[in-house]
């Protein structure tokens, strides 16, 4: 094995690339510097490199199109140049099939067919052609340098790709980060290893404190390679990451005998999730409860504290309506099919429970089971929709002062009558 050789599996092994992948960016950069040194623009230089004997073979690849008059070419030229403007002055691009019907001349990667025939008579249009280039002694120094760089760039792409494509495959799982920093948009940047993360503001938890060297576990959102580079989108907030959670921290949910129905977040506060099994003999609530609550306190802690309901899922909406209404205990649940719209009636000392602070269990029920939830006290008949929750107590003081008022009303209507 030669000393080339080595030392192009030496960098295979340090940056984990597969060796063809070196060897291309070897034989791209050699491509670029005898393209600087001994050729010219209109050639599309090929490079074939022996790491073994140090040889190399060069040739200028052509694609053999079929004759087209000189003439021709300039007027679809200047054809060309006018519909650009004339698109410009639109506002837009020229599309491909706007400029189909132009013929067209690449002389960098194409040779007309007499040209091609001078120099094998037997070719033919759409025939790709190798034309063997005469091999340089050395290159001089800017070729070189050239050629460093072309090596760099081509290697720093590959290397990107590389954790580009393992990241991607791990989209929509959690994965260890430390945190580096909080930028001036309130970003945070993660470090995860290969490459960094990032956790925008709304994907962030409010009570959670982001301090640089923490170890944290993130959601990947999502994994794009954009203008700048590799983006690497992560989250705190989402759903996804509640159920990533519960398919790392519990058994019978990673193996599937547990499912996860449904997913209600208030991000940092609560969560409600709606299991199911077709097993009999397993309970899936105790199962992500854990003994003594093991299991579910894992999943809070990890989730900086974020309160968790696990409620049964049921075919039924009106059970399930009453399960999403948990802890709260739900005397009936009339449904309206069509508007999708259900009202639930609730004992006085129920109605708190129902409502939540902040109309936060109404509303977390609603999004669990897809129906807009209307929760009525059955004494007074005090109304508070998911939609437009509050608290349970502003909601029951506003329907005694409407009480009060309308009892004024009426002793002045009837002072009036006397008078």
């Amino acid at each position: 094995m030669s000393e080339i050789t080595k030392a192009i599996q030496a960098i295979c092994d340090e940056k984990n690339l597969d060796y063809n992948v070196v060897m291309e960016t070897i034989e791209a950069a050699l491509a670029a510097a005898y393209r600087k040194d001994f050729g010219n623009r209109q050639q599309n230089i090929k490079v074939k490199f022996d790491p073994e004997t140090m040889g190399m073979q060069v040739w200028d690849v052509k694609e053999v199109v079929k004759n087209i008059d000189p003439e021709e070419l300039e007027k679809a030229q200047e054809e060309l140049s006018a519909r650009r403007e004339a698109a410009k002055e639109e506002g837009r691009e020229l599309s491909e099939e706007e400029i189909a019907d132009l013929p067209r001349f690449n002389p960098k990667n194409q040779m007309m067919l007499a040209e091609a025939r001078e120099i094998d008579k037997k070719c033919k249009v759409g025939q790709i052609l190798e034309i063997k280039l005469e091999v340089p002694s050395a290159f001089g120094r800017m070729a070189a340098q050239t050629a460093k760089q072309v090596v760099i760039q081509k290697l720093r792409e590959a290397e990107r790709n590389n954790v580009f494509d393992d990241l991607k495959k791990q989209e929509g799982e959690m994965v260890q980060g430390t945190i580096q920093r909080r930028d001036r948009t309130g970003v945070v940047i993660v470090d995860l290893g290969k490459t960094t993360g990032i956790l925008p503001q709304n994907e962030q938890l409010e009570r959670e404190n982001y301090r640089p060297g923490a170890r944290m576990r993130f959601f990947i959102e999502a994994v794009n390679m954009g203008v700048r580079g590799l983006e690497v989108i992560l989250s705190r907030s989402s759903k996804k990451m509640v159920e990533s959670v519960f398919f790392q921290e519990i058994p019978e949910v990673g193996s599937g005998v547990v499912a996860i129905k449904a997913i209600a977040r208030d991000p940092g506060n609560r969560s409600k999730v709606a299991v199911f099994t077709a097993d009999d003999s397993i309970d899936p609530i105790g199962a992500c409860i854990g003994q003594r609550g093991s299991r579910i306190n894992t999943i809070i802690e990890e989730l900086a504290g974020e309160k968790i309901d696990v409620i049964k899922w049921s075919d039924n909406a009106s059970d399930f309506i009453k399960s999403a209404l948990s802890p709260a205990k739900v005397m009936s649940v009339e449904l309206n099919e069509a508007m999708k719209e259900a009202v639930a009636k609730v004992a006085p000392d129920q109605f708190s429970l129902a409502i939540g602070r902040g109309g936060q269990n109404v509303r977390l029920a609603a999004d669990l089971t897809g129906w807009k939830i209307k929760v009525v006290e059955d004494s007074t008949g005090v109304v508070v929709s998911s939609d437009e929750a509050v608290d349970a107590e502003v909601a029951v003081e506003a329907a005694s002062g409407a009480e009060e008022k309308v009892s004024t009303e009426e002793a002045s209507t009837e002072e009036t009558k006397t008078e």
